[in-house]
């Protein structure tokens, strides 16, 4: 991977995303040595956002299995909210 410092990152961009484009490189921008950010290709992004779906849909599915959970109904009622849906 690919490292640069913030500071250079204006005077480097147009070769990074070349770079990051055409040969698939991924770049880490530094700042004071640590990473803060990232340029990834269309497809690496795309890839990171699959994967972080399915972890939603999985902790979704985890919090649903999950004992004492409440019907809106149940935390209407509780709260004495009224139901828009009979207005």
């Amino acid at each position: 991977m690919t490292r640069v410092a913030a500071t250079k990152l204006r005077t480097t961009i147009s070769d990074l995303l070349d770079r990051v484009v055409h040969h698939g490189e991924r770049v880490a921008v530094e700042r004071y040595g640590k990473p803060v950010a990232a340029l990834v290709s269309p497809e690496d992004l795309e890839l990171l956002e699959a994967i972080e779906d399915r972890m939603d849909i999985e902790a979704a599915r985890q919090a649903l299995g999950e004992p004492g959970r409440r019907s809106w109904d149940e935390i209407r009622a509780e709260l004495a909210l009224q139901d828009d849906r009979a207005v």
